[in-house]
């Protein structure tokens, strides 16, 4: 009995150890990245955004409704709300700044701040 006892313990601690690490790569996996540069593209039907830098690297990143925006053209419960509809101020060659998590490869835009506005409105004062 003792030594069933025993293996009982060991494979729970292993378990607890497998599924600790399993939990810590997932939370690694929510790394929030940043990259600024201007929107080459949007495409409304996919929900993604072509953020091009100053390097020329070209990301490709989607939003979905709990995204945040600020600064882009849309009018006030919609951007507030962050919803998919406050997109359609976003435009092409906006100078913009978008932090978003990576999974898979696939980039998702958790803030979008449009920078040209805020550029263009310290220029003006």
């Amino acid at each position: 009995m003792i030594h069933g006892k025993r293996s009982n313990v060991m494979i729970a601690a292993l378990f607890v150890l497998v599924a600790t690490v399993a939990w810590q790569a997932a939370v690694a996996e929510d790394v929030v990245h940043a990259v600024s540069g201007i929107v080459k593209s949007v495409d409304k039907t996919t929900k993604t955004v072509v953020v091009k830098t100053s390097d020329g690297t070209e990301h490709t990143i989607k939003w979905t409704d709990k995204t945040t925006v600020k600064g882009a053209d849309a009018t006030g419960k919609v951007v507030a709300a962050g919803s998919v509809d406050s997109y359609d101020g976003l435009k092409e060659g906006a100078k913009v700044s978008v932090k978003y998590t990576e999974k898979g490869g696939e980039k998702t835009a958790v803030a979008i701040k449009d920078a040209s506005k805020a550029t263009a409105k310290a220029i003006a004062q």
